[in-house]
């Protein structure tokens, strides 16, 4: 706005900060500077005088606002803040610009500067400065890291925006990193918009900021006082304890026990994810450590845990050898080993208790889980266990000879153990894989799907997946929307740390439109899982989707940096390329995807979408009229050829593909819909016909 002079006022004997604008304010800035002056806080810096061109305020000796700073010293500061705002709303004034910079902390406390000057129209400032300001109605103002969506939006803001920048800005003090962050200012604004920050691990304060950061200004705090009030319950306690349970080392003679090692710590790590006050990184996480568990500073800038579990089994007929380690990531140091020589029958036993040592260690409080077993025994048949093992370690290779294999075993331990819940729920998830990759007609698997995640709820309705499975396939089979988001609800609030759940319920969301919660959604499992490639790939697709291209490209890199065989991250690499019209990279990325994946559906219509684009006219045609003569001998998702129509043009075509799919139960419709490619048909009315077909609009 200008520059800043420390002065002295000869007339009052006071030293004062004069700010000097190179150009004359408003008479709108004069009249707000005004009611400014009006305030009086002990936490706002006092405005003495408005000149033509300049203001003179009070001098402050002070630092601008800097985290991580303990709890104990964060709170009180956060305190004064609110009550700086609480002050002004009731005045009618809202800050609009609120960041640490203009927080300046002194001897006796915080002072809020430039405070509803905000309001001012001054000249724009560098984009290197990610500072927007507003010349007129409809652009945005204030600062990229710390603005609400509205402002970033270019809305109205009130005082529920001020709460908004002031959650950003308690995150910081906790935690020292920003809530929001991307290379440049358009990114920066974009995660404002659609992303979550990273959970902090003061449970709390978490949820405090968490309210304070939705994205609609109805979620939030709705005003300074209520803000205030709950921040005055907080109790000052240690952050959340966190862990990362790496796959346990096989060294028995049979290689092949590989399974019965990993089942082992993946238990162990499922029931400890169910305890709320302990962070617990997922799956596909943690076993992409395998082998290096002594990497223990990688796996800790990588994961962000403070400890990690490691062990070793051995297992000789029915004697097991079972050895266990949980380690300090800050100084390495060793908090608790212990090894186990015990018959096989005695696993659940062992497994119970590592994790109640591991509890007793991180002092995490079990709850209702009090006096009873952390792992749950779902059968105590230990055929039934093995051949359940046995199929989670190979459909977690997503190879298509593992698929099966993985079916054949589940299937077994379900016949063996009819009420064996978590293997009913991966029979459910195998079926969902099929149907969604067009392995085999969805008109076959989603009933199959549907069923065994009946079977799995009416197993254990306190499981959390089974409810998962059973939400996703209400809305892809039965388009019962509805009744899925319902189900999810049950979900999340069984068990909100699992990745998956969150992997599911963002894809059903953005069929339905929505948007913001979709990518949320992903954000979250990407968060709790963040080496899983899938949900980096579907987090990249929406991102594109959605009009992030370049966020894309950075989630599809990583997952292909995690699995350079992701024949999914180069698929959308190849979307996120088109997207920018690159379509030469597009191509590339696509056929290789096309050919690493071997399967017809979703990246074959965005191949010929992206062969369109480039002027390659006669290779969509091609694509087209090879994927129809396919259909004779196997099963093609008729909605990847409903793309490529709609992107040479031929709009009958397009819908008529369309309309098989909706015939066929295709999910890859349900799931491509409302993408891009089929916004050139959005004018046709049969465009609305065929969402309210899938459900997804209510009837005429």
């Amino acid at each position: 706005m200008g520059e800043v002079y420390k002065a002295r006022d000869t007339r009052l004997g006071r030293e004062v900060a004069i700010k000097v604008s190179a150009e004359r304010f408003s008479d709108r800035f004069e009249r707000e500077a005004r009611a400014v002056a009006a305030l009086n806080h002990p936490h706002i810096c006092t405005l003495h005088d408005v000149g033509p061109n300049y203001l003179v305020m009070e001098y402050i000796d002070g630092a601008p606002l800097r985290g991580p700073l303990p709890l104990e010293k964060a709170l009180p500061l956060a305190l004064q803040v609110v009550s700086a705002l609480e002050e002004a709303h009731r005045k009618g004034v809202v800050h609009r610009d609120l960041k640490p910079s203009n927080i300046l902390v002194t001897a006796s406390g915080v002072k809020l500067l430039d405070f509803g000057l905000a309001k001012i129209e001054p000249p724009v400032a560098p984009a290197s400065e990610e500072t927007l300001t507003a010349t007129q109605a409809g652009t945005v103002l204030g600062t990229a890291a710390y603005m609400s969506p509205e402002q970033a939006s270019g809305k109205p803001a009130d005082p529920r925006s001020d709460i908004f920048s002031f959650g950003a800005v308690l995150y910081e003090l906790v935690s020292g990193e920003r809530a929001f962050r991307g290379e440049t200012l358009v990114s920066t604004l974009a995660a404002v918009l659609h992303k979550e920050p990273e959970p902090l691990a003061w449970p709390d304060v978490a949820r405090i900021v968490a309210r304070c950061l939705h994205k609609s200004p109805a979620d939030r705090f709705q005003t300074a006082a209520e803000l205030k009030a709950a921040l005055a319950q907080v109790k000052v306690e240690e952050p959340s304890p966190s862990i990362a349970v790496l796959p346990f080392a096989n060294l028995s003679s049979d290689k092949e026990n590989e399974y019965f090692s990993d089942g082992l710590a993946e238990e162990i790590l499922n029931a400890l994810t169910q305890l709320p006050g302990l962070r617990v990184v997922a799956r596909a996480s943690a076993f992409a450590f395998r082998g290096r568990e002594h990497a223990i500073r990688e796996i800790a800038d990588k994961l962000r845990v403070d400890t990690v579990l490691h062990g070793s089994v051995r297992r000789s007929g029915n004697r097991i050898r079972v050895t266990a380690q949980l380690i300090r990531v800050n100084d390495e140091s060793q908090l608790w080993s212990e090894r186990y020589d015990r018959e096989l029958r005695d696993v659940f036993d062992i497994q119970d208790e590592i994790a109640q040592a591991i509890v007793e260690k991180l002092k995490v409080k079990l709850g209702a889980k009090t006096g009873q077993p952390l792992v749950k025994r779902y059968t105590e048949n230990l055929e039934a266990h093995s051949l359940y093992l046995k199929g989670n370690f190979h459909l977690y290779r997503f190879a298509p000879e593992d698929m099966e294999r993985a079916r054949e075993y589940l299937e077994q331990a379900v016949t063996l153990e009819p009420g064996y819940a978590p293997a009913w729920v991966q029979l459910a998830d195998y079926h969902i894989a099929r149907a969604a990759h067009a392995v085999a007609p969805p008109q076959h698997e989603l009933p199959r799907a549907r069923e065994a995640a009946l079977r799995a709820v009416a197993a254990d309705d306190t499981l959390a997946e089974a409810h998962a499975a059973h939400g996703f396939l209400e809305a892809f089979d039965g388009t019962r929307w509805m009744e899925g988001l319902r189900r999810f609800e049950i979900a999340l609030r069984l068990n909100p740390a699992s990745a998956r759940t969150h992997f599911w319920h963002g894809i059903v969301l953005h069929d339905l439109g929505r948007v913001e919660e979709a990518l949320a959604a992903e954000a979250r499992a990407v968060g709790l899982d963040p080496l899983s490639p899938l949900f980096h790939v579907y987090y990249a697709l929406f991102q594109v989707w959605f009009g992030q291209p370049g966020e894309a490209l950075k989630h599809a890199r990583q997952a292909i940096e995690i699995d350079k065989n992701s024949g999914m991250g180069m698929a959308v690499l190849g979307e996120a390329c088109a997207a920018q019209d690159r379509f030469e990279e597009a191509i590339a990325w696509l056929e290789k995807a096309r050919q690493t994946l071997q399967t017809e559906y979703w990246p074959s219509g965005c191949l010929g979408a992206a062969y369109v684009g480039g002027g390659r006219r006669s290779d969509a045609q091609r694509l087209l009229a090879e994927l129809e003569k396919k259909r004779s001998g196997q099963y093609v998702s008729t909605a990847s050829m409903a793309m490529i129509a709609a992107a040479l043009g031929s709009v009958d075509a397009a819908f008529f593909w369309m309309e098989t799919s909706i015939q066929e139960r295709d999910p890859n419709l349900l799931f491509e819909i409302r993408s891009p490619h089929f916004r050139v048909l959005h004018a046709d009315a049969r465009y609305g016909q065929i969402l309210r077909h899938a459900n997804l609009l209510p009837a005429a």
